[in-house]
C-alpha cells in the first residue's frame, strides 16, 4: 500500500494485480461513519485483483485535515449547521481538489494510464455522485454505496438519529437542491452501480430506488446491512465483491 499526499490531498492506493502492466485507476472517498479514513475504507473495500491501481482519497474535515479540535469540533460544526459547515463545504473541497489530484496521480503511480472509475460510501459517495456529474474527467463507471443521493432527507434522518431539528434557510436549501442527484440525473452519464443496505434508513433507500427508476442503473441491495460496512465485517465484504464484480466488467480493456 502507497500512503501519500497529491495536491494536498491524502491518499493510500493499491498497486494492481500485475504491477508491469497498464492499468486502469479506481479513485474513491470514505465514510464519515465507518469505514471513516482512507485506510479503513482500503482495508473494508480492497478490490483485490483487479488490473488497477485503487486510490483511497482523504475527505475534507478528516484524518489529517480535521480542524483544530479534532473530532469534536467537527460534531460541534454539523450541530450547528451540518448543510453550511460539513455536507456542502466537504463535497465542494473534494470535488473541485479531484482533478489536480488524480492528475498527479497519473504520473506517480507507475502504469496508471488506464480508464478512470470512482467510488465512494456514503459522504464520499456524494463526493464521486459530484465528480461524475461535474465532468471534469472523463469517467468509465462510477459505483457508490450508502449513498446520499439526496441531501434533503438524509438532513431529516440526522434529526431523527440525534432528536435535534435543522433551521433550514435560503442558502442552506440552496446546497442541498445543488447535491440532489435525482434532479440532476441527467448529468450522471456513466454507468453507475448503487449498493444499498436492506436496513439502512429510508432517507438512503428511497432515493437510491427512484434513481434506479429514473436510470436504469444496477443497484444491489444487501440484505442485514444498515449505513455502515466496518472492514472485516460481512457487510464490507458484500460491497467489496459487488465493486469488484462492477469495475471488473466495465473497465476491462
Amino acid at each position: 500500500m502507497v500512503e501519500g499526499i497529491a495536491a494536498g490531498v491524502p491518499f493510500v492506493a493499491v498497486p494492481p494485480a500485475d504491477e508491469s502492466a497498464p492499468a486502469a485507476l479506481l479513485a474513491g472517498w470514505h465514510l464519515m461513519d465507518e469505514p471513516a479514513s482512507e485506510r479503513a475504507m482500503a482495508e473494508a473495500v480492497p478490490m483485490a485483483g483487479l488490473q488497477a491501481w485503487r486510490v483511497y482519497f482523504g475527505l475534507p474535515l478528516s484524518g489529517k485535515r480535521l480542524p483544530e479540535g479534532g473530532p469534536a469540533e467537527v460534531f460541534r460544526r454539523a450541530s450547528e449547521d451540518a448543510v453550511l459547515n460539513v455536507f456542502g463545504p466537504v463535497t465542494e473541497q473534494a470535488a473541485a481538489e479531484f482533478p489536480a489530484a488524480l492528475a498527479e496521480l497519473r504520473d506517480r503511480l507507475p502504469g496508471a494510464t488506464g480508464p478512470l472509475g470512482v467510488f465512494g460510501g456514503s459522504a464520499g459517495a456524494l463526493v464521486a455522485l459530484e465528480v461524475l456529474a461535474r465532468g471534469d474527467a472523463a469517467i468509465t463507471a462510477a459505483a457508490v454505496a450508502s449513498p446520499i443521493v439526496q441531501l434533503t432527507p438524509m438532513i431529516a434522518a440526522n434529526e431523527r438519529r440525534f432528536g435535534v431539528s435543522y433551521a433550514w434557510s435560503e442558502r442552506s436549501r440552496e446546497v442541498a437542491a445543488r447535491h440532489d442527484y435525482l434532479d440532476r440525473a441527467g448529468e450522471l452519464t456513466a454507468p453507475l452501480l448503487v449498493v444499498t443496505g436492506a436496513d439502512d434508513d429510508i432517507a438512503v433507500r428511497e432515493p437510491a430506488e427512484a434513481l434506479r427508476e429514473k436510470l436504469g442503473i444496477e443497484l444491489v441491495v444487501v440484505d442485514g446491512m444498515a449505513h455502515e460496512f466496518p472492514p472485516g465485517t460481512p457487510e464490507a465484504a458484500r460491497v467489496d465483491a459487488a465493486f469488484t464484480e462492477w469495475f471488473g466488467r466495465r473497465l476491462r480493456g
